[in-house]
């Protein structure tokens, strides 16, 4: 309870002090004095909603948020060009894994439209004015002026029974 309010008290403070998250970051990253402070109602105010943009992350311009920022995850390595749009529930994730193939983060280009639930994971790289549907799960480039959605789903049936049953651990 005591964390809710602080965080619904940040998001207050960040909309009254700063006017918008967004000058709250530009004070994040421009200040060596009180930056703790800074950094603590940024990441106090994107709990509130349950988001996380990393203050590595590079920003040619502000995104659009048209569903606010409800569940976003935007790594500190990602670089998100102008007039982006993205929706809720969007990953732009990270590979950290040494030695993959597409380790790094995503360069997302200008004007590129991001549907609710589309993850993008890795070093690739989001054309201009492509599209990601939503729930799309893009782990390689995505041309400029393309359309990338998953196609469908694939049911594999089995035999056997499954046991699907939720086991609460309580220890």
């Amino acid at each position: 309870m005591k964390n809710e309010m602080i965080r619904a008290l940040s998001v207050s403070i960040v909309n009254i002090v700063y006017g918008n998250i967004w000058r709250l970051r530009e004070k994040c990253l421009s200040s060596n004095k009180n930056k703790a402070k800074y950094a603590f109602l940024y990441e106090s105010y994107f709990e509130h909603y349950g988001a996380w943009i990393g203050l590595g992350a590079k920003f040619d311009g502000i995104p659009i948020f048209p569903h606010g920022y409800h569940g976003i995850f935007i790594s500190n390595s990602a670089h998100i060009g102008k007039n982006v749009v993205i929706f809720h529930q969007v990953t732009i994730g990270s590979n950290m894994i040494k030695g993959s193939k597409k380790f790094g983060a995503p360069v997302i280009e200008d004007n590129v439209y991001i549907g609710c639930g589309a993850k993008i994971i890795g070093a690739l790289n989001v054309g201009h004015n492509a599209r990601i549907g939503a729930n799309a799960i893009v782990v390689n480039d995505v041309p400029s002026n393309s359309v990338t959605v998953t196609k469908g789903t694939i049911s594999t049936i089995k035999t056997e029974p499954l046991d699907n049953e939720w086991i609460i651990n309580n220890g």
